[in-house]
């Protein structure tokens, strides 16, 4: 047997990870700018981590939803207290897909509507419901397209609210900042201007912070540039540090719960809840929305005296550096030839960069070095090929 190739992937083999690095199996050392897709939050294998999760394993890993499990308590109890996000209710899954399948299916539980209004560049998995909310048309396929979707760009606040006014919405789903996408940001403005009409046209407001939330974007989540309460907040990447979960949070005054409505096997078993209170720990410990603003603001400041660097976008530690030219060639280079980590989009000249939110001055320091170092040796390649 043999792996259903479906992944475009480097010809490097990790196996270990320790802080901001990762190492291969010859032992070169690498520094990670991406985290897998900003899944790492607080750095591979940091102690307290892997201490909350060994002594879990010895008591306990997995039981379904039948029983009660009070470390899901204690998880929603420590979100609430660490994003100061009040009058939500969580609901756990295993995946940033799955909450945003959820977030869909419940808000139209909530109207009866099934029209989707998505925002174009947007990424929102690539299970049934959230793909075909999603703007990438080459990832879906037929079964997904149940149901009317509108794709409307990021600034066009106008018509998002006209289509709004015909009252047959289900739901606005939102990315505050497009991750694959390329980095764009959406307003507060835009934000608060959309969740007032999405309330005088009982639609559902989705923020979809499966990327940029738990402090990655310099607040627990970027949404919070606005004074707004969204119907629901799905999450997941940083939220387990590597360990699959997910979530939603449900806003109280829009959801009620009612039995068998939604529901899952793996999502909030014992092993993911102590992974999820060791990211939150870590994150309230050491400051790290404060560092991701702090750290983020200083190597956009450093990224923008590249000359090769265009365009700057995202906030905190979630950077799209933009080139004139595709970056494809020159990530392989940077891993290769520079032992750099960074990431891409959908927008072939955009770098994304996506490090673990405690990461150092120094880290910051040999990331721009790495950085300025490979531009030139791949543009001197370049120029000589």
């Amino acid at each position: 047997m043999k792996m259903f190739d479906v992944y475009s992937v480097y010809d490097v083999e990790l196996v270990k990870g320790q802080g901001t690095y990762v190492y291969d199996k010859a032992g070169n050392k690498y520094l990670d700018f991406y985290g897998g897709h900003a899944v790492i939050s607080i750095g591979h294998t940091h102690p307290h981590y892997v201490g909350r999760l060994t002594e879990q394993i010895e008591k306990l890993v997995f039981y379904s939803n039948s029983v009660v499990n009070t470390l899901q308590d204690q998880l929603a109890e420590k979100l609430a207290q660490v994003s100061g996000v009040k009058g939500y209710d969580l609901f756990l899954v295993n995946s940033g897909a799955e909450a945003n399948e959820n977030a869909l299916k419940l808000a139209s539980f909530g109207n009866g509507r099934s029209k989707i209004i998505a925002l174009k560049n947007g990424f929102h998995g690539r299970t049934s419901a959230a793909v075909n909310a999603t703007d990438n048309h080459k990832i879906q396929a037929s079964l997904n397209k149940g149901f009317e979707v509108e794709y409307h760009e990021i600034d066009n606040v106008e018509s998002i609210i006209t289509s709004l006014k015909k009252n047959d919405t289900c739901a606005v789903i939102v990315e505050a900042i497009q991750g694959i996408g390329g980095m764009d940001c959406i307003t507060a403005e835009a934000l608060t201007s959309i969740s007032a009409a999405c309330k005088e046209h009982n639609t559902a407001l989705i923020l979809d912070e499966v990327q940029a939330g738990y402090g990655r974007s310099g607040s627990f989540f970027a949404y919070e540039i606005a004074a707004i309460r969204p119907d629901i907040i799905s999450m997941a990447k940083g939220m387990g540090n590597g360990f699959p979960i997910g979530g939603l949070l449900i806003n109280q005054e829009s959801y009620q719960a009612k039995a068998g409505m939604l529901g899952t096997t793996f999502g909030g078993n014992h092993l993911a809840c102590v992974a999820g209170l060791a990211v939150l720990e870590v994150i309230e410990k050491e400051n790290l929305i404060h560092n991701s603003k702090h750290l983020g603001g200083q190597i956009a400041d450093a990224i923008k005296e590249i000359p090769e660097v265009k365009q700057l976008k995202g906030r905190g530690l979630m950077i799209g550096a933009e080139f004139d030219f595709p970056i494809k060639d020159l990530r392989k280079h940077l891993v290769h030839n520079h032992m750099l980590f960074t990431g891409s989009s959908k927008n072939p000249n955009m770098l994304r960069l996506l490090p673990p939110l405690n990461i150092n001055p120094s880290h910051a320091d040999e990331f721009i070095t790495k950085l300025k170092a490979g531009i030139h040796s791949y543009m001197n390649k370049k120029a000589t090929a």
